[in-house]
């Protein structure tokens, strides 16, 4: 009585078996930001947005590296020798509860920040309604900071 089912289940099993994986898309791994100063970039990431900083390979007072999202992280290595001029437009963008609270944290921590448009103190609002800001860190790499609900 067994073999008669086995002998239905293998069309089964040949297909599951001759079946090929659907391509995985690549997933981001990380950022990585070529710094002056790796302790003043390192405070900035830590306390003022507030990243969770995660263990480093090189142990050699080069690199920090935080956590930003699942097995995503932003790499820090010290090394620039100054910093250069960048585009807003090219930015890294950190999705937080609300701006308006985050906004509180970097006047206390004496940010700047701004709208898109380049507005001083100013957020601006998508048509689809999410809040966003820009700020530079210590490098002037742009950061934005919006309350997208995803």
């Amino acid at each position: 009585m067994k073999l008669p089912r086995l002998i239905l289940l293998l069309p089964v099993l040949a297909a599951l078996l001759t079946a090929r994986a659907e391509p995985v898309a690549p997933r981001i791994n990380h950022l990585a930001f070529y710094v002056v100063d790796l302790k003043t970039s390192t405070d900035f990431y830590a306390k003022v947005i507030g990243l969770p900083t995660i263990p480093e390979p090189f142990h050699d007072g080069k690199h920090t590296w935080f956590a930003i999202g699942p097995q995503t992280h932003l790499h820090i290595i010290s090394g620039a020798a100054a910093k250069l001029p960048k585009e807003k437009r090219n930015h890294l963008c950190f999705t937080v509860p609300s701006v308006d609270a985050f906004t509180v944290r970097l006047d206390e921590n004496k940010i700047p920040y701004e709208d898109l448009a380049g507005k001083k103190s100013a957020v601006t609002t998508r048509p689809d309604g999410v809040k966003q800001i820009y700020f530079q860190d210590p490098d002037d790499n742009w950061i934005e900071i919006n309350d997208a609900k995803e």
